[in-house]
């Protein structure tokens, strides 16, 4: 009775006003030191991380960590799956998508699963029911709608438009008004920035409809900035102001802080257009005061641009120069940030390259909308006052010049980690060919060694009157002679063998033995290996069909390929071996089979294989399954792009903990 009692006090408090904030935390921080239920404390923490996820971030993330911790106690998968999509909320809202995908994709496992609603209670706090399965069907709509929110901070508006899809549909089938207002938002938003207003409208329109069936309040103020959007480039200011003032009501309702911070910038440029200066200045700075308040620099940036230019047209250089630097300083931060975390993003699988030149010459516009909803209206203005002010357009300059030299910054980077991957390759190669090249060498020194012994002997016998023994030691020195021109001649074919792969840099196609090139880098990759970890073994099993004629090709490409596919499965077995001590026989397979559509080449190895789910990312650039940093994630992603420039295909077929098998099909005239 006691444990319903303070479950009650725990929603009482939650609708406590603005002025109230304070206490209510004080309260949930009072239940949690003198219960002793663990369901409540979990539910407790879980109120208090939504409480300050839109302001106090890292507040938030601790208490929704420490509701996942008890989630995972007492086995309750929603709670547990609800923990981590709350998480990837925080992380998302701080730019950190790598991390923020990564807590997203945890939440979706679990909310698949159709069982994870069958430990529980409260079910209404997901889905305003009571039926376990509406609450877990409520989490996955919830995942689509925030995963569409992320696509979007990525610019991959076609994945964007697949999670809403799958949001609505959800939310449809629940009749969720909660799902169905926030997805039907960022439709509005989506239309918005691609020019459509009209169209924006209507879905903003529809957003509102489904809030005020709703019990559900927080991301309402969005909804109310659309509208104020539309009507500010309308030049309908009573409208704007109207819908600005409804926002910052809505945003103090639910402790949006970071919204709360953009609803005051919208008030302030719009005195601004309206040309009340006092105003101006006065809702500029409140915006940047509760920014500062919690400490949000994506809104701080946007505050002191505003304020610069707020300063230059009052003719006030110094304070707007002042804060122009501030402004800028923060958001050359911010745009070298977010350009690193969408890299990082790339190796835990988004399914295509992310468009870095498209985001760099649009970082300002595009660094994070699920902050900066009013960063539309910001740049508005800006532009605005621009066309009045010449000092202004020097800046602006600036802000190009500092973009290009990021683009620049980041096509060396690519540049860097290309080239990484081809000296990784070419270590394999040299290590492989220097073993090769050893065998004759040391023939051809032990018998120059021993020939040169002999010398010695002859001058000895000639000095003593033996011609015959001279004759004997004679003929040993010749017979060591030959072998030493037959070792020489071997390490010769060796280097001209190489020179020829290597001296293609014009990627000139000839007439090449497949076979031939496949049994060379067999042993290359082989022997390379090796010569890097000598406790290294392996059954090496090869098929090669004699029947297959000369093909045409570039064979130092090829034999890239081929070479990088080999280590790929040397690496694969020797670390199973190495992780079963040794407990199975580490087997790599290669073969060429001629078929009626070419040649196929296949490599086989029985390691651990590929999970399913990355399967699909194998081929991506930056993707790979190898620990920091054994791999830069460009090798199987050049092989692609070579097999492609040769119009020919590679396919992956893999089952885990039984092999991988990559299978490559060249045309016979490629």
């Amino acid at each position: 009775m006691k444990s319903v009692k303070i479950f009650v006090v725990v929603l009482f408090l939650s609708v406590f006003s603005w002025a109230q904030q304070s206490r209510y935390l004080d309260s949930l921080e009072q239940i949690i030191e003198t219960t002793t239920n663990d369901t409540i404390k979990m539910n407790t923490y879980r109120n208090m991380g939504f409480y300050l996820q839109n302001g106090q971030v890292d507040s938030a993330e601790y208490y929704h960590q420490k509701q996942l911790e008890y989630a995972e106690k007492l086995n309750m998968k929603l709670y547990e799956a609800d923990a981590y999509q709350q998480i990837a909320y925080v992380r998302l809202w701080q730019n950190d998508l790598s991390t923020a995908l990564t807590n997203y994709n945890k939440a979706l496992k679990i909310a698949n699963e159709p069982n994870s609603a069958d430990i529980g209670w409260g079910y209404e706090n997901f889905s305003f029911s009571e039926s376990p399965e509406d609450a877990r069907l409520s989490i996955l709509g919830m995942l689509h709608y925030e995963l569409s929110t992320l696509y979007a901070a990525s610019r991959m508006e076609s994945h964007q438009k697949e999670e809403l899809q799958k949001a609505i549909e959800i939310g449809e089938k629940l009749k969720n008004q909660k799902i169905l207002s926030l997805s039907n938002r960022e439709l509005a938003t989506l239309y918005e920035n691609n020019q459509q207003p009209d169209s924006a409208l209507a879905y903003y329109n529809q957003s509102l409809k489904y809030y005020n069936n709703s019990p559900y309040i927080t991301g309402l103020s969005g909804t109310y900035q659309g509208i104020s959007r539309y009507y500010l480039n309308n030049r309908e200011y009573d409208s704007a102001l109207v819908f600005i003032e409804k926002s910052i009501k809505a945003n103090e309702a639910s402790n949006e802080l970071i919204g709360l911070s953009i609803a005051y910038y919208s008030k302030g440029m719009l005195y601004s257009i309206l040309g009340v200066n006092d105003s101006t200045l006065y809702y500029t700075n409140k915006g940047i005061d509760v920014a500062e308040e919690i400490n949000n620099q994506q809104n701080l940036a946007i505050g002191y641009t505003l304020l610069s230019n707020i300063y230059q047209n009052l003719e006030q250089p110094e304070s707007a120069l002042y804060n122009l630097q501030r402004g800028k300083t923060i958001n050359d931060s911010l745009n070298n940030d977010y350009i690193n975390k969408l890299i990082q993003m790339q190796n835990i699988g988004f399914e295509e390259q992310l468009r870095l030149k498209q985001i760099a010459d649009d970082q300002i516009a595009s660094q994070n909308r699920l902050k900066m909803i009013g960063l539309i209206a910001a740049i508005v203005v800006i532009l605005f006052i621009a066309l009045f002010l010449y000092r202004n357009n020097q800046q602006k300059q600036k802000t190009n010049n500092t973009l290009e030299k990021t683009l620049s910054d980041l096509k060396a980077t690519q540049a860097q980690l290309i080239q990484s991957e081809k000296m990784a390759s070419l270590g394999e190669l040299t290590a492989g060919i220097a073993h090769e090249i050893q065998n004759p060498l040391n023939f051809v020194n032990n018998f120059s060694d021993v020939s040169k012994e002999l010398m010695e002997e002859i001058m000895e016998e000639l000095s003593k009157g033996n011609p015959e023994n001279v004759k004997h030691l004679g003929k040993d020195v010749i017979e060591n002679l030959d072998k030493i021109n037959h070792h020489g001649k071997r390490a010769e074919a060796i280097v001209k063998g190489m020179l020829l792969h290597s001296r293609g840099s014009k990627g000139e196609k000839k007439l090449v033995n497949l076979n031939a090139l496949v049994d060379e880098y067999v042993r290359l990759a082989y022997h390379g290996l090796r010569a890097k970890d000598k406790t290294f073994n392996a059954t090496i099993e090869t098929d090669l069909d004699e029947t297959i004629s000369k093909i045409e090709m570039v064979p130092q490409d090829i034999g890239r390929v081929i070479l990088n596919l080999l280590n790929n499965a040397f690496y694969a077995v020797n670390d199973k071996n190495k992780k079963l001590n040794g407990a199975y026989q580490p087997t790599v397979s290669v073969s060429t089979i001629k078929k009626e559509n070419g040649v196929e080449i296949k490599v086989t190895d029985n390691g651990f294989g590929i999970p399913k789910s990355l399967k699909s990312k194998i081929f991506q650039p930056f993707f790979t399954t190898k620990p920091t940093g054994q791999g830069t994630g460009l090798g199987l992603s050049l092989s692609y792009d070579i097999i492609k420039a040769h119009n020919g295909s590679i396919v992956i077929d893999s089952e885990e903990n039984e092999g991988t098998t990559f299978q490559i099909i060249l045309p016979h005239n490629t």
